[in-house]
Formats: C-alpha cells, sequence, structure tokens
C-alpha cells in the first residue's frame, strides 16, 4: 500500500492534471492536462516523478491536504504560502511531509493556478491513457470534494537536489501571438483590425474550458451560423456577442461559431486572472 491523500478542503476548483490526452482528437477526445504542461513538469521533476506524472492543479483559493504517508511534494507555479503542519515551506523545492501531516496551500496572492507534484503520484485509474480531469466531456475523476481519498504511486526516484527554483512572475498585460483561423474572412476587414490593435480584459466566466474576453466587439460580414466543424487548442472563437473566446485545455472538439484567429501558445492565460489586458499580434511582430 503505498498510502492516501486526504483533501480536507478541496478549494474553488482543484482537479488531478498530468499531460493529458493526445492522439484522441479523430474521436472526438480532447486533450486537457495540465493548464500549464512545463510547470507541472516542473514539479514532477522536483520530488523524483517522470515528467507526465498526475498532480494537481489547484484554482485560486488553495486547498488543505493530509498524507497517510510521509512523502515529499513540490509547488510550482502561483505565488501562495505553503505551511507543511505549523512550518512554513517554500514554493519551487522540494517538501517533506510526514505521514499524517496537513499540507495547507494558500490562496494566490498572484497568478491563478499553482500545481502540486508528490512523489509517487497521484495513483487515480487512468482514462483513454489519462489521469487528467476533463470539466467539459466529464472524463477522468471528478473535481476533488472535501473528504475525498486519493491513491499515492510509488515513489520512482530521489528529490531533486536544489535549493530553490526562480518563479515566473505572471504579467499585467499578456500579448499572444495569433494566426489568422480557417473563418476569418467570415469578418470585417474593421474585425481583424480590432482584433490585433486593441486591449481586450479577461472575464471572471473564464475557465479550464476557455478564456471569455471581453473589449471591442468584433463585426461579422457574413451573417448566421457554421455547421459545426472542428475546434484546437487556442482557437479564437467569436460568438454572437462578439466577443472572443480563447480555447484551452477542456476545450470541446468541435464548435458553429467561427474561428477568428489561433493563438500560438495558450499557456500564459493559465495564470490569467480576471481583469489581466490581453493583446493579440500577429507572427510577423
Amino acid at each position: 500500500m503505498n498510502g492516501l491523500v486526504e483533501v480536507l478542503r478541496a478549494g474553488a476548483l482543484t482537479t488531478v492534471q498530468d499531460l493529458g490526452r493526445p492522439g484522441w482528437a479523430h474521436l472526438g477526445v480532447p486533450r486537457s492536462g495540465a493548464l500549464d504542461p512545463a510547470a507541472l513538469r516542473l514539479a514532477n521533476r522536483l520530488v523524483g516523478n517522470p515528467e507526465p506524472t498526475a498532480g494537481l492543479e489547484i484554482t485560486l483559493t488553495g486547498c488543505e491536504l493530509r498524507p497517510t504517508r510521509a512523502t515529499t511534494v513540490a509547488v510550482v507555479g502561483a505565488e501562495v504560502d505553503v505551511r507543511v503542519g505549523h512550518r512554513p515551506g517554500d514554493t519551487g523545492r522540494p517538501l517533506a511531509v510526514p505521514g499524517g501531516a496537513v499540507l495547507r496551500i494558500g490562496p494566490a496572492r498572484r497568478g491563478l493556478r499553482c500545481w502540486l507534484a508528490v512523489a509517487g503520484g497521484i495513483a487515480v485509474a487512468p482514462v483513454l491513457g489519462s489521469r487528467s480531469t476533463d470539466t467539459l466531456a466529464g472524463l477522468g475523476p471528478a473535481p476533488l470534494r472535501d473528504g475525498d481519498l486519493l491513491p499515492l504511486g510509488t515513489p520512482a526516484g530521489p528529490p531533486a537536489p536544489v535549493d530553490v527554483t526562480v518563479p515566473r512572475t505572471p504579467p499585467a498585460e499578456l500579448r499572444l501571438t495569433v494566426r489568422l483561423g480557417p473563418r476569418h474572412d467570415w469578418f470585417t476587414p474593421a474585425a481583424l483590425e480590432t482584433l490585433l490593435g486593441t486591449a481586450y480584459q479577461v472575464s471572471p466566466l473564464s475557465n479550464r474550458v476557455g478564456a471569455r474576453l471581453s473589449g471591442a466587439p468584433l463585426p461579422r460580414a457574413v451573417p448566421g451560423e457554421l455547421p459545426s466543424e472542428g475546434l484546437v487548442l487556442g482557437a479564437v472563437q467569436v460568438p454572437a456577442d462578439g466577443q472572443p473566446l480563447v480555447f484551452l485545455a477542456d476545450h470541446p472538439t468541435t464548435g458553429g461559431y467561427p474561428v477568428i484567429a489561433v493563438v500560438d501558445d495558450v499557456t500564459p492565460l493559465a495564470q490569467a486572472r480576471p481583469g489581466t489586458t490581453v493583446r493579440f499580434h500577429g507572427p510577423q511582430r
């Protein structure tokens, strides 16, 4: 028996995530996985796990956990306070947690999400090759609730011999590179100028499915709706209200609103709190 982790307080949204389900899009299965894969990989390396090992993605309000056996953990991502029992701990480095001690991860002061790796990983049953929670499709384990018990895997190796890693501070403004999408011609030339020339703000309605943005609406040149067609990570879809929506890890695989652009790298949106400014620019800038 490798032990368990008891969820004492799950917080606003804590999910099990690994690197997702690549290769299933042709069957209508989204990739899912950690919104910042590099952060999860780093947390896993710090505790001696292989990089794809499942950990926890913790959104905004933090959580409290209690392992039944002694283990090593690492927290990477948003700026949070970490405590092991009554002892403060650092983010970005391996932390020893005695069996039965309470691990407290506080609310994010900067950024939005952090990733917790535990030696041996979170060993819930995989679904379609991944242990990730998909909040839209309902694949994988449900978002954590108070009182849940999570199985731990067998530790693969010793913790990394590091004292600290340099945290990345989330910027106040994101600049996202885009390419024109498959339905950019459904929009007026003014809409493309607006998308690339004005600032948008991240809406409080954003989640793991997509980052909803608020700002200048994008006028259409072609009325009506499309038959459902394929969607990819980073697609900038424009619903009827004209406000852009950038699809993230739990995005649907098809949709009927036109896609005006595709973001090259959505990772910065993983830490974008509501109100964060977002600007788009083409690959030439």
